[in-house]
């Protein structure tokens, strides 16, 4: 934990909506996503979701402003709750620091856990370090490894800046939120709703019972394609993952030249 987010827990709780910070008792009982989503008000969808509307616009607005130059870039997903001693946060570090000396820049969810440790390592290896947060029940906050970072308050605006801006995902271990922005960016490559780019597992050890699942199951059963699963790449060899995503550009930029 750095010690400028010691200083705002011990200072109360703290939550980002947006450009807003709140806390203590200005926090709300819920968040935007949670009003915007919620059914059991349906009378005010007339009065209040016009306006929400011109809110989400102006976050999209903000994050295509802000992230409209950044150089090539990789996404790196992971788990909040890792220590900073953990394997998986160790790992996040060197391929931080591997993928900003290959050139890229590495944007994260901004948080602690994976994310810091991804971030400082792109941080102290002379990269460019982006953080994405979004405003959650529970305290988080941007990190201190951030160079530019956003708040946003709609997960789904969030997302879109995830991909938009990234040449791969990385993927180290995690829960929820990981295994959900895993499955979108596999769903958008495999519908070809975003151009084809690597999606990489990194911590076979960890990811192993899900691979066996989607192969002796989803496979299986004719859910999914052979195709599908290439998708995926498991490796926890961070030079190989880079070298992945080096061949990917490579590969696209050859194809753009012979269109």
């Amino acid at each position: 934990m750095t010690d400028s987010t010691n200083g705002r827990r011990q200072g109360g709780a703290e939550r980002h909506r947006g450009a807003v910070t709140l806390r203590r008792e200005s926090i709300p009982p819920s968040t935007a996503d949670e009003k915007l989503l919620d059914s059991h008000h349906r009378r005010e969808w007339k009065t209040k979701d016009a306006w929400r509307a011109l809110r989400i616009l102006s976050e999209f607005v903000e994050g295509f402003d802000t992230l409209a130059d950044l150089p090539p870039a990789v996404s790196v997903f992971g788990s909040a709750r890792s220590t900073p001693e953990s394997p998986e946060c160790e790992l996040a570090a060197d391929l931080g620091a591997a993928l900003a000396e290959a050139g890229y820049a590495v944007i994260t969810g901004g948080g602690p856990g994976v994310m810091e440790a991804a971030n400082r390592g792109a941080t102290e290896a002379g990269g460019m370090s982006i953080g994405l947060g979004i405003e959650l029940p529970f305290e988080q906050g941007i990190n201190d490894w951030v160079d530019i970072g956003i708040d946003f308050r709609y997960f789904f605006v969030r997302k879109t800046m995830f991909v938009k801006y990234a040449q791969a995902f990385v993927v180290l271990p995690g829960g929820f939120g990981t295994l959900d922005e895993l499955f979108e960016a596999i769903t958008l490559v495999q519908t070809k709703k975003v151009t084809r780019f690597p999606v990489i597992l990194m911590g076979t050890e960890y990811w192993s019972g899900l691979f066996d699942w989607l192969k002796g199951t989803m496979l299986a059963d004719g859910k999914i394609s052979e195709a599908d699963l290439e998708l995926l790449r498991v490796t926890d060899d961070v030079d190989e993952a880079v070298q992945i995503i080096v061949d990917a550009d490579a590969a696209l930029a050859e194809a753009n030249g012979k269109r």
